[in-house]
């Protein structure tokens, strides 16, 4: 890591209990704890100064400590990750605050890089990522989040349905250049933070379970940039073999190319 001239910390927000999946921080991918794969490839982001885990369970502040990482205890009730992240913000210095989901998983830290460096140089108050959908199936999925934007490149509306819907096509498949799915992470500066966190729940953002949705029901303008890096998600138990097969996947490329900085694309699902 090194100090860029504003300072930018990653939180990953990171829960024990989930509805669908428990535990779901410390699921085991190839033999470490999928949120030391998340700490780790922060940790390698040139761009970041400092890398933290806010947790509410001492499980995984355990787990943390144990691989050598930052950890945070937040206790009390929070409606979001970013949330938490901001009271994190609250606690330590920080001109910029990267909100970084503890189960998506960078493949690549120059994925970070695409989000930390054009919003430093951007004058936005808050960003994310968008990568072009592959298939039609994921377009369909309500559980891959599409985002749309202006030809400024800032958010209209993210979404769990198929948008934009192409009216002339019957078969509602995927386009590319047209189709995006938004990528889990956002950097804020600090005072977007805690102001995006003081808002009401937005009513869009009850309906859809999203929570960048706030920021756009009240004002605030995201920023998205593109990404052809890949991350992987693990939203469910049956995720999990898949995920640490391509997180061997990767590896196995990394090792014959010889550098951390490789390039390459692979799909994340």
């Amino acid at each position: 890591m090194s100090n860029p001239s504003r300072s930018v910390v990653v939180v990953i927000p990171a829960r024990y209990g989930s509805s669908r999946f428990p535990g779901k921080p410390l699921v085991m991918l190839n033999g470490k704890p999928m949120i030391q794969h998340v700490y780790e490839r922060a940790v390698a982001c040139r761009a970041v100064s400092d890398v933290l885990v806010a947790t509410d369970d001492d499980r995984i502040k355990q787990a943390v400590e144990q691989f050598g990482g930052r950890v945070v205890m937040v206790t009390g009730n929070y409606r979001t990750g970013t949330d938490r992240v901001a009271a994190v913000a609250r606690m330590f210095v920080g001109d910029v605050f990267v909100d970084l989901q503890g189960d998506e998983i960078p493949l690549n830290p120059g994925l970070l890089d695409d989000l930390i460096e054009p919003f430093i140089h951007s004058g936005a108050d808050m960003g994310t990522l968008k990568r072009m959908l592959d298939t039609t199936e994921d377009l369909h999925n309500p559980a891959v989040v599409k985002v749309v934007t202006d030809s400024q490149g800032y958010a209209l509306y993210f979404s769990r349905a198929p948008i934009p819907l192409v009216r002339d096509d019957p078969d509602r498949r995927v386009v590319g250049g047209l189709h995006y799915i938004h990528l889990g992470l956002y950097i804020y500066t600090k005072e977007t933070l805690l102001k995006f966190a003081a808002l009401p729940t937005g009513t869009v953002e009850d309906a859809e379970k999203l929570e960048q949705l706030r920021g756009l029901e009240h004002g605030i303008r995201i920023r998205v940039w593109e990404t052809k890096h890949a991350s992987l998600r693990v939203d469910q138990p049956e995720d999990v073999p898949l995920v640490a097969e391509r997180l061997q996947q990767f590896e196995v490329v990394k090792r014959e190319v010889g550098f951390m900085g490789f390039k390459g694309v692979v799909s994340s699902r």
